[in-house]
C-alpha cells in the first residue's frame, strides 16, 4: 500500500513567477485547471504564495446576472459564467446583478 506524508494544510501554495515582470499582490494566476490569487509581490524568479482557497470579490467581465452557486470561469481579464477556453475559477459565493462591475468567488480550492 502506498503512504503519503503531510506536506501542508493547502489554503496557499508556493508559487515560482517564471515571467519576466513583477507579480502584483492580488493578482489573478491562471494555474492548469484553475485560479490562485498572490498573495505579495512575487519578483522575476522569486517564490511567492499563491492562494488556491477562499472567498474573494473579482471584477467581473460577464454582462448578464450569475446566481450563487453557478460556476465561473477567468477569462484572462476578469470573470464569466462563460466555460469555453476559459479557466475554471470556481463558484458565484453570492447573487450578482447584470450591471455589477464586480463578483465574490469561492475560489475551487
Amino acid at each position: 500500500m502506498s503512504k503519503a506524508s503531510y506536506f501542508q494544510r493547502g489554503e496557499s501554495l508556493d508559487y515560482v513567477n517564471h515571467t519576466t515582470e513583477k507579480i502584483e499582490a492580488l493578482s489573478i494566476i491562471p494555474l492548469v485547471s484553475r485560479i490562485g490569487i498572490a498573495g505579495d509581490d512575487i519578483a522575476p524568479g522569486e517564490t511567492g504564495v499563491i492562494d488556491v482557497s477562499g472567498v474573494f470579490e473579482i471584477q467581473k467581465t460577464d454582462e448578464t446576472a450569475i446566481p450563487m452557486g453557478t460556476p465561473v470561469y477567468y477569462d484572462g481579464t476578469g470573470i464569466t459564467a462563460t466555460s469555453g477556453e476559459n479557466t475554471p475559477a470556481g463558484y458565484a459565493a453570492a447573487d450578482t446583478a447584470a450591471g455589477d462591475s464586480t463578483m465574490i468567488v469561492k475560489l475551487l480550492g
